[in-house]
């Protein structure tokens, strides 16, 4: 069965896209099957790899019109692409019987063919994200090494323990990926420093440099290592699905003597 596991930021422009796009892409370069899904109404993921308006797209499937129809990007690595139509979904699915759970059904037909399903959460926490959440084993949490990417974090991980708590006991943050890093500025080491207080081993080893052909691989509609593979933008997110598959073998909550951060929350 498949690990599913959801990019979470209610704030945007912080890397979650780009960590989705080429999260499932290093993956597959380490031998995995994935499929991501483009939860998001802005379709940025599905723009990002160059892929075309397809007639199936979540939208479609979480309506019940369809099963999930994936595109295949590359050998190992297909996308269920989004499409403007989803922003009306939370509205149409409000009296939907069970409308939580409509994602992990659609999973259950296809998690056998992947080893990671990764979706690409909408930046918010309405419908579309907590389907997500029940949907998924992990959660990993993409900050912006700013000030103010860190407001909001303990309204994430509160929605995330309440979703644990009522709807699925699987659930867990599996860790915090720190992204457009630049090791020589002093805020960005101060906000790595901050919220390793905060969620202590569960911040990603490896952070993500500011690299410009990160930035550049989604005007040719390709993921960093199609793009190029030996930037430092590939070399960050390679390191980085080495420890998601490490983690993945070997939660870090289930890990001995993991103790409990005392820090004070950001808010």
């Amino acid at each position: 069965m498949a690990t599913v596991l959801s990019l979470l930021n209610h704030k945007g422009g912080v890397g979650k896209t780009t960590s989705a796009i080429n999260i499932g892409a290093g993956l597959v370069e380490l031998g995995k099957r994935v499929l991501l899904v483009d939860l998001d109404p802005q379709a940025n993921l599905t723009l990002s790899l160059g892929i075309p308006r397809q007639s199936v797209t979540i939208y479609e499937s979480m309506m019940g019109e369809s099963d999930l129809v994936p595109f295949e990007v590359k050998p190992g690595f297909d996308v269920v692409t989004s499409s403007l139509d989803l922003s009306s979904a939370e509205m149409e699915l409000v009296n939907e019987a069970g409308r939580e759970f409509i994602l992990r059904e659609l999973f259950a037909a296809v998690d056998e063919d992947y080893d990671f399903i990764i979706i690409d959460c909408p930046p918010s926490l309405g419908l579309l994200t907590l389907n997500a959440l029940t949907s998924s084993q992990q959660v990993i949490i993409p900050l912006q090494t700013e000030f103010l990417a860190m407001q909001g974090l303990a309204k994430i991980k509160q929605v995330i323990q309440k979703v644990k708590l009522r709807l699925n006991k699987e659930l867990h943050i599996s860790g915090v990926l720190a992204t457009m890093y630049d090791q020589r500025k002093v805020l960005n080491r101060d906000v790595v420093e901050t919220i390793k207080k905060y969620f202590g081993p569960l911040v990603f080893e490896t952070y993500i440099r500011n690299n410009v052909s990160l930035a550049e691989a989604p005007s040719q509609g390709q993921d960093i290592f199609t793009y190029s593979g030996s930037s430092n933008g590939a070399k960050d997110y390679l390191k980085v699905c080495k420890e998601i598959i490490d983690r993945t073998d070997n939660p870090i909550h289930t890990r001995p003597r993991m103790k409990e951060q005392t820090a004070t929350t950001p808010r």
